[in-house]
């Protein structure tokens, strides 16, 4: 059973590995050890101090196999983007050149730089290994984060964003990102997302064209992929949709791969979910739920059966309430997971 819980200095060796296996494009994951170290202390540092209200901070989780101790994933979540360093989107838009005289009406899209995520939250660093690419796993890495933002949302804005990763090849090759390096930069993709990823952001605002990118100026192969997404993130997608999630024409400004927003109390998982007290037994025509104990500092959720009974309690074995860390007459929060989900 794999459990999520937020990650520790022990995970280090197992982060690196998850960076290398999680290829060109997964910005959030740069295969560099300062880095990974770095976003180690500041969830660390995140967890140990819980803010008064929104601030900069960084909730990281990993997936942990309870029987093995293996780390299989990872998935986190910024309180607030962009405030100590610029993020930038492309906001996807028209513009309309028009002639009365001469009878010319022309519609034109456009891609414009822009700051607009500033503030706001963020899902991000969704990562699940191979071997734990199965069942409903993929579900719980996603969604548990939904039950950290239902329990404490003063800790976030009120919208949440995903940034999904757009289209490349296998060797990191962005057709997106071939246009703009041929005509404003000297850079190939897998360099500039590594430099992302790392902070060196200044190039972009160095570099980056300062006016609106005409689309029908771009490469057909560039204007084919302009909010699409990479093959291997089209199921993380899903779920957002599933969860409320929506494309407002935002896109990254290296590969083109969409942004997806949702206020956060209309998440679906946040609205469904709710708080109950815990019976430990054994529950009698259990359902699936995801489950967490609603700690901060000491967070857990997991994935498995528990029965409602009368007294409107939570009825979970003795195994997973020693996952969940949990007693009789602790507080759990659950969301019911539908067998077909």
């Amino acid at each position: 059973m794999l459990v999520i819980r937020p990650i520790e200095q022990r995970d280090l060796p197992t982060l690196k590995q998850i960076a290398i296996e999680s290829g060109h494009g997964f910005t959030s994951l740069p295969v560099n050890d300062e880095l990974l170290q770095n976003k180690i202390n500041h969830s660390l540092a995140s967890f140990a101090s819980r803010a008064g209200g929104k601030g900069e901070c960084l909730y990281f989780f990993v997936a942990e196999d309870s029987d093995t101790g293996e780390v299989l994933g990872t998935t986190a979540l910024e309180s607030a983007v962009g405030l100590s360093s610029p993020f930038y989107t492309y906001l996807l838009g028209k513009q309309v050149h028009s002639s009365r005289k001469l009878g010319i009406y022309n519609v034109v899209e456009t891609l414009t730089l822009t700051n607009d995520y500033t503030g706001v939250s963020e899902l991000c660093t969704l990562f699940l290994r191979e071997p734990a690419r199965h069942g409903m796993n993929g579900r719980l890495l996603s969604k548990s984060r939904f039950l950290f933002l239902a329990e404490f949302p003063e800790l976030f804005d009120r919208r949440i964003l995903a940034e999904m990763r757009g289209v490349s090849d296998d060797d990191g090759n962005s057709p997106f990102w071939s246009w703009l390096q041929e005509h404003f930069f000297s850079m190939d993709f897998p360099t500039v997302d590594y430099l992302t990823g790392i902070g060196q952001k200044g190039f972009i605002a160095d570099l980056m064209p300062k006016y609106p990118i005409y689309v029908s100026l771009l490469s057909k192969q560039a204007r084919a992929v302009i909010g699409k997404t990479h093959e291997k993130t089209r199921p993380a997608l899903h779920l957002l949709e599933e969860e409320g999630f929506s494309w407002r024409g935002y896109v990254d400004i290296f590969d083109a791969g969409p942004s997806v927003e949702c206020e956060v109390r209309e998440i679906h998982t946040v609205r469904s979910s709710r708080q109950l007290r815990v019976h430990i037994g054994e529950p009698t025509q259990p359902g699936q739920y995801l489950i967490s104990n609603g700690r901060f500092g000491d967070f857990r959720a997991l994935l498995g059966d528990m029965a409602i009974n009368e007294q409107q309690q939570a009825v979970i074995s003795s195994k997973m309430a020693s996952l969940l860390k949990v007693e009789d007459g602790d507080t759990v929060r659950v969301a019911e997971m539908k067998r077909n989900d």
